[in-house]
């Protein structure tokens, strides 16, 4: 087989418009463009709208930008540490498994509501107020780096 046998399939090719080719064309005279006005002489630009104010002007502008380095944490409370029995070791997979935090985040433990059991938490980042409330539980926070 060479190039020049090959063909496209039967029914996919079809010929090209000749437009404003005369009657017999059966495109011809106003070559499907109807009569007078500025469809008919000239394209208008893209977006216009007939003189209305276009959609791109009429929308607000954004104002601010987006932070590429911005790291986003999987939070959790210290109330939430509560329902883990004292002594145990809480860590990033142990929250997830429970349904506690969100997957494939660094996590993050936040001061909010009081713990009364020693835990011993392992997570990427902690508060002070958190790390405070634990440690005067009976507990220690444990720092790890996040994996990337």
């Amino acid at each position: 087989m060479k190039l020049h046998h090959l063909r496209p399939a039967e029914g996919s090719a079809h010929r090209r418009r000749r437009m404003g080719r005369g009657k017999a064309a059966g495109q011809g005279k106003t070559a499907g463009r109807g009569t007078k006005g500025t469809g008919a002489r000239h394209n208008p630009k893209i977006g216009f709208e007939g003189g209305q104010m276009p959609l791109q002007r009429r929308i607000p502008k954004l104002k601010g930008f987006t932070n590429p380095n911005r790291i986003e944490w999987a939070v959790i409370n210290v109330d939430r540490l509560e329902t883990f029995e004292g002594g145990t070791e809480v860590t990033p997979e142990l929250l997830r498994d429970r349904g506690l935090v969100r997957t494939s985040l660094p996590v993050k433990v936040l001061g909010r509501g009081e713990i009364a059991k020693a835990l011993v938490v392992r997570a990427h980042a902690a508060s002070s107020t958190a790390r405070e409330k634990i440690e005067r539980a009976g507990g220690s926070v444990e720092l790890i780096e996040p994996v990337d």
